[in-house]
């Protein structure tokens, strides 16, 4: 389905910019969004359904540069310790 939609210049630009930083088309950011629009009316309730959103989204797995979890966290926390 196509659907015409007249934005307010200052909020197409900042649309564009978020969906520039992800590295996705103005469209494809805005499909997102709303596909995401559930979750705000139902969130999970439960760590398993936490889980079962964050795999849907792709946000598990979405580093597959990092090929040991704990080793990079631990890494990361020991940057965070010794800067200044």
């Amino acid at each position: 389905m196509n659907i015409g939609l007249e934005l307010p210049p200052e909020l197409e630009q900042e649309l564009s910019a978020e969906a520039s930083e992800l590295k996705l088309s103005l469209d494809e950011y805005i499909l997102r969004i709303l596909s995401q629009r559930p979750v705000l009316h139902n969130p999970p309730k439960t760590g398993a359904e936490l889980v079962a959103y964050w795999q849907r989204s792709g946000v598990i797995n979405s580093r597959p540069d990092i090929d040991h979890s704990a080793e990079y966290a631990r890494n990361l926390r020991r940057r965070a310790e010794t800067r200044y």
